[in-house]
C-alpha cells in the first residue's frame, strides 16, 4: 500500500489471472501507485469505473464477452475521468489502435519492462499520452480512410481561439514531438510548453494529446500519410 497521501489509483482489466497478478506485483512495489481493483473482462472493467475512483485503467483489448474496445468506448462516453492505458501483445495491433481511437490515452506492450509500465501510468495520469511517434503515425495510417483530411482548417472547431504559438504547439504535438522536443524546437522552457499544451487541450476540448493528433489530421492541419 502506498504511503503517498494521493497515490495514483490503478485498476487492471485482463482475462488472464496470472497477467493481473504479475501487474499487481509490479505496481504495488511503487510508493505512488495503488491497485484498487481487477476485472476479468470489459463488462467488469466498466462496473469498476462506475463504482470506484480510478485514475488509470490498464485495459487488455482482447477479452471475452465485452472486449477492451467496447469497454473503452463506454467509459469515455460516460464522461468518466479515468484514463485508459491499453495493454497489447503486438506493437501494431489494430485492436489496440481501435481502442486508442475510442478514447484510450495510449498503449503498452505486455512484455514491457516494469519501469516502462510504471512510467506510462504516470504519464497518462499527468494528462500526457503514452504513444510513441511511430505508433502515432501507424494509428493515423490505419484510420486514414475514414478521416476527412481535406477538411478546411477554417471550419475546425476551436482552432480560431488558439494563439499563433498555440497553433505551432498543436502542429508539433500532431507530428509526435514530446514536450522536451517542442521546448528545444521553439526555444522555450518545458514548463512553458506544458502551459501551452494545457491551454490547447482546454480550448479544443480535447481529453489528451492523442485527441489532439486525431484533431489535427481530421481538420487537414497536417497532410495524410502517403499524400504529397
Amino acid at each position: 500500500m502506498s504511503t503517498d497521501p494521493h497515490p495514483i489509483r490503478v485498476a487492471i482489466a485482463d482475462d488472464q489471472s496470472l497477467v493481473r497478478a504479475g501487474l499487481r506485483m509490479v505496481l504495488e512495489a511503487e510508493p505512488d501507485l495503488v491497485v484498487v481493483g481487477e476485472a476479468a473482462d470489459g463488462r467488469e472493467a466498466i462496473a469498476l469505473v462506475e463504482t470506484l475512483d480510478i485514475d488509470v485503467m490498464l485495459m487488455d483489448v482482447r477479452m471475452p464477452e465485452v472486449d477492451g474496445i467496447a469497454a473503452t468506448e463506454s467509459i469515455v462516453a460516460a464522461g468518466r475521468p479515468t484514463r485508459i492505458l491499453v495493454l497489447t501483445t503486438f506493437d501494431l495491433d489494430e485492436y489496440a489502435f481501435a481502442a486508442i481511437r475510442a478514447g484510450a490515452s495510449g498503449f503498452l506492450l505486455k512484455d514491457s519492462r516494469p519501469a516502462e509500465l510504471v512510467g506510462a501510468i504516470r504519464t497518462v495520469h499527468a494528462g500526457e499520452a503514452a504513444l510513441a511517434p511511430r505508433v502515432t503515425r501507424r494509428m493515423i495510417e490505419l484510420f486514414a480512410g475514414e478521416l476527412p483530411g481535406a477538411a478546411a482548417t477554417s471550419r475546425a472547431p476551436g482552432l480560431d481561439t488558439l494563439t499563433p504559438r498555440e497553433h505551432e504547439i498543436l502542429i508539433a504535438i500532431a507530428e509526435g514531438r514530446s514536450n522536451p522536443e517542442i521546448a528545444e524546437q521553439f526555444f522555450l522552457s518545458e514548463s512553458t510548453v506544458k502551459t501551452h499544451v494545457g491551454r490547447v487541450l482546454q480550448k479544443l476540448d480535447a481529453r489528451d494529446r492523442v485527441q489532439l493528433v486525431i484533431y489535427a489530421y481530421e481538420h487537414g492541419l497536417l497532410p495524410m500519410p502517403g499524400s504529397s
